[in-house]
């Protein structure tokens, strides 16, 4: 499918929900970008069209490094497959970078008394990166 196309499937998927959220709630809204490369989150306010706070996976590089993002060299594989519970513990690559985007967002939301949240998943899929940063904003204590 050329990739044009897409895009403009998403825009249009994402534009459909968008006018949902804004009909049905006056929270801020946790608006989710992605690229091929890096994923972007913002907690917008729609009434006064306002960013109340941003965070991207280059921003979190800026802070800190991901070294701990990795399973732990001891982990038997054996254990691993066991375990099922231990393989969703275990994020790596661009997955644990977009929980650590979600768990950032989350922690510059709640100084701000942003508490509840509509998530607007951008017209992507929940899955994977986007279901990624949901969970880790709601670890840090954000309700949507």
């Amino acid at each position: 499918m050329n990739s044009k196309l897409k895009r403009e499937k998403r825009l249009r998927r994402h534009k459909r929900v968008r006018a949902k959220i804004l009909s049905i709630s006056n929270l801020p809204r946790l608006c989710v970008f992605k690229s091929n490369k890096h994923i972007f989150a913002q907690i917008i306010d729609d009434q006064k069209g306002r960013t109340l706070a941003a965070a991207s996976d280059q921003e979190l590089k800026k802070l800190k490094t991901l070294s701990g993002r990795k399973a732990k060299s001891g982990l038997k594989a054996k254990n691993a497959t066991k375990n099922s519970e231990l393989k969703k513990e275990i994020r790596t690559g661009k997955v644990a970078i977009a929980y650590e985007v979600g768990k950032l967002i989350a922690k510059k939301a709640l100084p701000k008394k942003i508490e509840k949240i509509v998530f607007d998943k951008g017209g992507y899929r929940y899955q994977g990166r986007v279901k990624a940063l949901a969970e880790g904003a709601r670890e840090e204590g954000l309700i949507f």
